[in-house]
Protein backbone atom coordinates (compact mmCIF):
# COMPACT_ATOMS: atom_id res chain seq x y z
CA UNK A 1 0.00 0.00 0.00
CA UNK A 2 1.08 3.54 -0.73
CA UNK A 3 -0.25 6.18 1.67
CA UNK A 4 -0.36 9.64 0.12
CA UNK A 5 -1.04 12.71 2.24
CA UNK A 6 -2.91 15.37 0.27
CA UNK A 7 -3.15 18.82 1.82
CA UNK A 8 -3.72 22.44 0.91
CA UNK A 9 -5.30 25.56 2.35
CA UNK A 10 -8.97 26.38 2.13
CA UNK A 11 -10.05 26.91 -1.52
CA UNK A 12 -6.75 25.53 -2.84
CA UNK A 13 -8.40 22.97 -5.14
CA UNK A 14 -7.49 20.00 -2.95
CA UNK A 15 -10.92 18.38 -3.36
CA UNK A 16 -10.56 18.52 -7.15
CA UNK A 17 -7.26 16.65 -6.87
CA UNK A 18 -8.73 14.06 -4.49
CA UNK A 19 -11.71 13.51 -6.78
CA UNK A 20 -9.50 12.98 -9.83
CA UNK A 21 -7.26 10.51 -7.99
CA UNK A 22 -10.40 8.67 -6.88
CA UNK A 23 -11.54 8.45 -10.52
CA UNK A 24 -8.21 6.83 -11.35
CA UNK A 25 -8.72 4.18 -8.67
CA UNK A 26 -7.20 5.60 -5.50
CA UNK A 27 -8.94 4.92 -2.18
CA UNK A 28 -9.72 8.42 -0.90
CA UNK A 29 -10.07 8.90 2.84
CA UNK A 30 -11.59 12.29 3.73
CA UNK A 31 -10.29 13.77 6.99
CA UNK A 32 -13.06 16.40 7.05
CA UNK A 33 -15.71 13.69 6.93
CA UNK A 34 -13.97 11.76 9.70
CA UNK A 35 -13.66 14.97 11.73
CA UNK A 36 -17.45 15.35 11.53
CA UNK A 37 -18.03 11.73 12.50
CA UNK A 38 -15.84 11.88 15.63
CA UNK A 39 -17.92 14.76 17.07
CA UNK A 40 -21.37 13.29 16.42
CA UNK A 41 -23.78 13.16 19.40
CA UNK A 42 -22.72 10.56 21.93
CA UNK A 43 -19.02 10.58 21.03
CA UNK A 44 -16.31 11.15 23.65
CA UNK A 45 -14.86 14.03 21.60
CA UNK A 46 -18.17 15.95 21.62
CA UNK A 47 -18.43 15.55 25.39
CA UNK A 48 -14.89 16.93 25.75
CA UNK A 49 -15.73 19.89 23.50
CA UNK A 50 -18.77 20.70 25.65
CA UNK A 51 -16.60 20.58 28.78
CA UNK A 52 -13.95 22.82 27.22
CA UNK A 53 -16.18 25.40 25.51
CA UNK A 54 -19.49 25.24 27.36
CA UNK A 55 -23.01 24.21 26.43
CA UNK A 56 -23.29 27.17 24.03
CA UNK A 57 -21.49 25.12 21.37
CA UNK A 58 -24.09 22.32 21.54
CA UNK A 59 -27.25 22.75 19.46
CA UNK A 60 -30.74 22.01 20.77
CA UNK A 61 -30.72 18.58 19.09
CA UNK A 62 -27.48 17.61 20.87
CA UNK A 63 -25.25 18.05 17.83
CA UNK A 64 -22.22 20.33 17.58
CA UNK A 65 -23.10 23.94 16.75
CA UNK A 66 -20.27 24.48 14.29
CA UNK A 67 -20.99 28.17 13.77
CA UNK A 68 -20.88 28.88 17.52
CA UNK A 69 -17.67 26.89 17.95
CA UNK A 70 -16.11 28.46 14.86
CA UNK A 71 -16.81 31.96 16.17
CA UNK A 72 -14.81 31.08 19.29
CA UNK A 73 -11.85 29.20 17.86
CA UNK A 74 -11.19 31.19 14.69
CA UNK A 75 -10.87 34.34 16.80
CA UNK A 76 -8.47 32.84 19.37
CA UNK A 77 -5.44 30.70 18.40
CA UNK A 78 -5.16 29.24 21.91
CA UNK A 79 -8.76 28.04 21.86
CA UNK A 80 -8.23 26.58 18.39
CA UNK A 81 -5.30 24.65 19.86
CA UNK A 82 -7.56 23.31 22.63
CA UNK A 83 -10.08 22.14 20.05
CA UNK A 84 -7.35 20.49 17.97
CA UNK A 85 -6.01 18.66 21.03
CA UNK A 86 -9.46 17.06 21.38
CA UNK A 87 -10.27 16.28 17.78
CA UNK A 88 -6.91 15.38 16.23
CA UNK A 89 -6.29 12.19 18.28
CA UNK A 90 -9.83 11.01 17.54
CA UNK A 91 -9.32 11.66 13.82
CA UNK A 92 -5.97 9.85 13.89
CA UNK A 93 -7.55 6.73 15.40
CA UNK A 94 -10.47 6.65 12.94
CA UNK A 95 -8.35 7.39 9.88
CA UNK A 96 -5.80 4.73 10.80
CA UNK A 97 -8.66 2.20 10.90
CA UNK A 98 -9.61 3.24 7.32
CA UNK A 99 -6.00 2.85 6.10
CA UNK A 100 -5.76 -0.60 7.68
CA UNK A 101 -9.04 -1.65 6.04
CA UNK A 102 -7.82 -0.45 2.62
CA UNK A 103 -4.57 -2.38 3.03
CA UNK A 104 -6.45 -5.52 4.05
CA UNK A 105 -8.71 -5.25 1.00
CA UNK A 106 -5.83 -4.63 -1.42
CA UNK A 107 -2.15 -4.72 -0.35
CA UNK A 108 -1.27 -2.71 -3.51
CA UNK A 109 -3.86 0.02 -2.85
CA UNK A 110 -2.97 3.66 -3.36
CA UNK A 111 -4.65 5.43 -0.45
CA UNK A 112 -5.02 9.21 -0.59
CA UNK A 113 -5.64 10.90 2.73
CA UNK A 114 -7.34 14.22 2.00
CA UNK A 115 -6.29 16.19 5.10
CA UNK A 116 -6.58 20.00 5.14
CA UNK A 117 -4.84 20.40 8.51
CA UNK A 118 -1.87 18.11 7.87
CA UNK A 119 0.65 20.78 8.93
CA UNK A 120 -1.43 22.05 11.86
CA UNK A 121 -2.08 18.55 13.20
CA UNK A 122 0.19 17.11 15.85
CA UNK A 123 -0.55 13.67 14.40
CA UNK A 124 2.25 11.65 12.83
CA UNK A 125 1.15 9.76 9.72
CA UNK A 126 3.42 7.29 7.86
CA UNK A 127 3.02 8.98 4.47
CA UNK A 128 4.97 7.71 1.49
CA UNK A 129 4.48 11.06 -0.25
CA UNK A 130 2.97 14.40 0.71
CA UNK A 131 1.15 16.26 -2.08
CA UNK A 132 0.34 19.95 -1.62
CA UNK A 133 -2.35 21.74 -3.62
CA UNK A 134 -1.06 25.28 -4.04
CA UNK A 135 -2.67 28.52 -5.18
CA UNK A 136 -1.63 31.92 -3.88
CA UNK A 137 -3.57 33.62 -1.10
CA UNK A 138 -5.19 36.24 -3.36
CA UNK A 139 -6.56 33.52 -5.66
CA UNK A 140 -7.96 31.55 -2.73
CA UNK A 141 -9.60 34.65 -1.21
CA UNK A 142 -11.24 35.39 -4.56
CA UNK A 143 -12.56 31.80 -4.76
CA UNK A 144 -14.05 31.98 -1.27
CA UNK A 145 -15.76 35.29 -2.06
CA UNK A 146 -17.00 34.33 -5.54
CA UNK A 147 -17.78 30.62 -5.17
CA UNK A 148 -18.71 30.32 -1.50
CA UNK A 149 -20.22 33.80 -1.10
CA UNK A 150 -18.00 34.48 1.92
CA UNK A 151 -17.32 38.05 3.06
CA UNK A 152 -13.77 39.07 2.10
CA UNK A 153 -12.81 39.77 5.73
CA UNK A 154 -14.06 36.32 6.78
CA UNK A 155 -12.17 34.69 3.89
CA UNK A 156 -8.96 36.40 4.95
CA UNK A 157 -9.50 35.36 8.58
CA UNK A 158 -10.11 31.73 7.65
CA UNK A 159 -6.98 31.59 5.50
CA UNK A 160 -4.81 33.22 8.18
CA UNK A 161 -6.08 30.81 10.85
CA UNK A 162 -4.47 27.99 8.85
CA UNK A 163 -0.81 27.15 8.23
CA UNK A 164 1.03 29.49 5.89
CA UNK A 165 1.86 28.58 2.29
CA UNK A 166 5.53 28.40 3.31
CA UNK A 167 4.78 25.89 6.08
CA UNK A 168 2.80 23.66 3.72
CA UNK A 169 5.32 23.84 0.89
CA UNK A 170 8.09 22.91 3.34
CA UNK A 171 6.54 19.44 3.86
CA UNK A 172 5.70 18.81 0.19
CA UNK A 173 7.17 15.99 -1.85
CA UNK A 174 4.94 17.04 -4.77
CA UNK A 175 3.35 20.45 -5.40
CA UNK A 176 0.34 20.70 -7.70
CA UNK A 177 -0.16 24.26 -8.93
CA UNK A 178 -3.91 24.90 -8.82
CA UNK A 179 -3.73 28.60 -9.60
CA UNK A 180 -4.30 28.16 -13.34
CA UNK A 181 -6.98 26.42 -15.36
CA UNK A 182 -8.80 23.27 -14.29
CA UNK A 183 -7.22 21.47 -17.27
CA UNK A 184 -3.74 22.43 -16.06
CA UNK A 185 -4.50 21.12 -12.56
CA UNK A 186 -5.93 17.83 -13.86
CA UNK A 187 -2.94 17.26 -16.17
CA UNK A 188 -0.62 17.48 -13.16
CA UNK A 189 -2.83 15.06 -11.20
CA UNK A 190 -2.87 12.58 -14.10
CA UNK A 191 0.94 12.71 -14.26
CA UNK A 192 1.14 12.11 -10.51
CA UNK A 193 -1.17 9.10 -10.80
CA UNK A 194 1.01 7.54 -13.51
CA UNK A 195 4.04 7.98 -11.30
CA UNK A 196 2.30 6.39 -8.30
CA UNK A 197 0.99 3.54 -10.41
CA UNK A 198 4.46 2.66 -11.71
CA UNK A 199 5.79 2.58 -8.13
CA UNK A 200 3.36 -0.23 -7.14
Amino acid sequence: MQLIGLTGGIASGKSTIASRLGEHGAVVVDADRIAREVVEPGTPALAEIARAFGDGVIAADGSLDRAALGAIVFADPEKLQVLNSITHPAVLKASTERFDAARAADPDAIVVYDVPLLVESANEYPFDRVVVAHADEATRIDRLVELRRMAREEAERRIRSQASDEQRLAVADVVIDTGGTLEHTLAQVDALWEELRTRR
